[in-house]
């Protein structure tokens, strides 16, 4: 949805020439302006206008995180690691439990499982602790007027936020969130807010950032609109056989379940395919990792950020939430994935060793990949800057 549309939309960014952002930080306030009287077109009060944009300015990191390109793809089973671990299951339920009332409610007006909802919640900001610090306005004002080749994108999206502040919705200062502007605990774009953000506490503002009910309710209405079919399951992990061609494989190639089993696909313990409708097959690490049967529910879970590792990653959260088993075949790695926590402990012991990588907190960036590829390269590992098993148990051996 939301942020993985917005990612898919910044690989397209990119400025006209290297002199641009100074460019641009001149022209900022005229360009303003202009979007001043666009903004009053489209029927926001002049008085909101002044209020969100007083005091924002030209931010040249927007402009660098929108043109930045990631120089390490993450495998697949280093993603779901991060995302899937015993300590957001721990996190989630507890979420789950103190906001049982919100989450019940949210299910019942729109037909979505309050496990569905949750794992969305703790995908998108870990249950409300990361939310983004970047502001809304400036940002979106930035891109808008920053020579992109997106700029209608972002002043569509920027409008979007001044309704949302011209009708008392949520306070200019709590709009922050990704560079691009999704924001909120389940990181809505605000287009998308728009759209399908609903008021479930009742207070007659439509508030995601600090009301959990207006949250849940707003991404269980999301789904709902994508189609979810409560009652019926994501789908569920299968045996490939031997030989099975992949490249059939695919969330779009949905078939009836008897033409998987007709191939020699089968449940985990060996039981027969089950499936109402056309269903498809992932096998996201290839015919030797793990591989899943998907309904369209898996599709509406795909639709709130366009990409098959995201929707996985909520799915299988969502099992976990209920009790079930998360991923039970072995991905094809010999380097086992880390969870956050483990990653703490290489992140602590990189630092032990002298390495810059900042506060231990779980995330990997160009810091702590870095201090890899140096461990690695003193271990005569491939450099790959990968925050794997073997890494951190050479770093806990002394080595």
């Amino acid at each position: 949805m939301t942020r993985r549309a917005t990612l898919k939309a910044a690989t397209l960014l990119c400025l006209a020439g290297l002199g641009l952002p100074q460019a641009a930080l001149a022209d900022f306030r005229s360009c303003l302006a202009g979007l001043g009287q666009e903004a009053a077109a489209a029927g926001v009060s002049p008085a909101a206008f002044q209020t969100a944009t007083a005091g924002i300015s030209f931010d040249d990191k927007v402009i660098e995180l929108s043109q930045a390109q990631p120089e390490f793809k993450t495998p697949i089973w280093d993603y779901m690691a991060a995302l899937v671990d015993d300590e957001r299951v721990d996190d989630g339920r507890a979420a789950m439990r103190q906001h049982a009332s919100a989450l019940a409610l949210a299910e019942s007006r729109y037909g979505v499982d309050r496990y569905t909802i949750a794992a969305v919640w703790g995908v998108e900001s870990n249950f409300g602790k990361n939310l983004g610090k970047m502001p809304l306005v400036q940002s979106l004002a930035t891109l808008a007027c920053g020579g992109t080749r997106r700029r209608d994108f972002f002043k569509g999206e920027l409008i979007a936020t001044l309704k949302i502040i011209d009708r008392g919705d949520i306070a200019p200062e709590r709009l922050t969130g990704s560079w691009a502007g999704a924001f909120g605990q389940t990181q809505f774009m605000p287009t998308t807010y728009q759209r399908l953000a609903v008021d479930l506490d009742g207070d007659g503002r439509r508030d995601v950032v600090d009301s959990v009910p207006d949250a849940v309710g707003s991404t269980a209405n999301f789904l709902r609109v994508a189609k979810w079919h409560n009652g019926q399951p994501w789908g569920y992990e299968v045996r490939l056989p031997p030989g099975f061609n992949v490249s059939a494989a695919g969330r779009k190639n949905k078939k009836p379940a008897a033409h998987w089993a007709s191939l020699g696909v089968t449940r985990l313990d060996g039981r027969p395919l089950s499936a109402e409708g056309p269903v498809g097959i992932l096998a996201p690490a290839g015919a030797n990792g793990p591989a899943f049967l998907v309904t369209k529910n898996f599709d509406a879970i795909y639709s709130y950020n366009a990409a098959e590792s995201y929707g996985l990653a909520i799915a299988v959260l969502s099992d976990r939430l209920r009790g079930k088993a998360g991923v039970q075949t072995a991905w094809p790695t010999d380097d086992p994935p880390l969870s956050r926590a483990e990653r703490r402990s290489l992140q602590s012991a990189l630092t032990a060793r002298g390495y810059d990588v900042g506060e231990p907190d779980g995330k990997v960036g160009a810091k702590t990949r870095d201090a890899i590829k140096d461990v690695e390269r003193r271990l005569g590992m491939p450099q790959t800057g990968r925050p794997g098993a073997k890494v951190l148990e050479a770093l806990l051996r002394g080595n």
